[in-house]
């Protein structure tokens, strides 16, 4: 399924089994903009004895499940880091003492997959819009700063191998980010001398497309309130390929309600009207 560095990956590192609507709308935006490429989602908390019950318990799963393109797999970290410099790491941390478990072993899935498989990783949390046109490219937050919600590489890439290197030799779960946005943004800066973005036009770095922020975040974090609110005018994001939505700073769990017409209703109705039918519209009056 996931050879020629093709597959748009998806990752769960909780033991969570129920996708959100948000979670599915990610996934089905993705199949239906990719929908000649495999669509892989990684869950921590599957295994073989869950997987039976599954399709009749959770309708997020029997959706994703159904749609020809989703491939749907346990994520397996012992084995997914073997042969690669993540193994001993994984083998000397004790996850009960980390404080940002969840996005850490996230932050090293991702990296592993990608260095495996090849392809393209994204956040679960967000919605393609349009196709991107590269592949081996990191998105911009900022000008001088990359994230690590959505990047893509083909498989064996010498600059995930050296992400996964530095992961390693500076490793601290305590700061927020370090193994993930900041990493890839040390990274980045060995590499080149970055600088700021002019209007709307990306930046090159040894092969690397490093894009613009209004590529996949043209509402920035502070901001991520906007999707949630109702829009005189929807901006059309011609700029964008895909959208991030902030879900992590969303500690008040705004949630999409049907008919009321607020940006992210409409994002849903547009990019994944399955996931809004049977999740949002469904669950009315239940």
């Amino acid at each position: 399924v996931m050879s020629q560095s093709r597959s748009i990956i998806f990752v769960e590192t909780t033991d969570h089994l129920e996708p959100s609507p948000l979670v599915s709308c990610s996934v089905e935006s993705a199949t239906r903009i990719y929908h000649d490429r495999p669509v892989v989602f990684f869950m921590k908390g599957l295994n073989n004895s869950t997987w039976l019950d599954l399709n009749s318990t959770y309708a997020a799963f029997s959706l994703l499940s159904a749609m020809k393109n989703v491939f749907i797999f346990p994520l397996q970290m012992e084995t997914l880091f073997q042969e690669t410099p993540l193994l001993p790491w994984y083998h000397k941390v004790n996850a009960t003492q980390e404080k940002h478990w969840v996005h850490i072993s996230s932050d090293a899935s991702r990296l592993a997959l990608i260095w495996k498989y090849g392809g393209t990783y994204m956040d679960t949390d967000v919605i393609s819009i349009r196709p991107i046109p590269v592949t081996n490219f990191l998105a911009a937050e900022a000008s001088q700063f990359s994230s690590n919600g959505i990047f893509g590489f083909p498989h064996h890439h010498w600059f995930i191998w050296d992400c996964m290197k530095d992961f390693v030799q500076n490793y601290n779960g305590r700061i927020w980010g370090n193994q993930g946005p900041i990493l890839m943004t040390r990274r980045l800066q060995a590499l080149c001398n970055l600088t700021n973005f002019h209007n709307v036009e990306d930046q090159s770095c040894q092969n690397i497309s490093f894009l613009h922020p209004q590529r996949f975040y043209p509402i920035p974090y502070p901001a991520w309130r906007q999707y949630y609110k109702v829009w005189k005018k929807s901006p059309d994001f011609n700029n964008s390929y895909a959208l991030h939505l902030w879900n992590f700073m969303n500690k008040e769990h705004k949630t999409v309600v049907a008919g009321s017409n607020t940006l992210v209703e409409n994002l849903y109705k547009t990019y994944c009207p399955t996931t809004y039918k049977a999740l949002i519209q469904g669950t009315e009056g239940s």
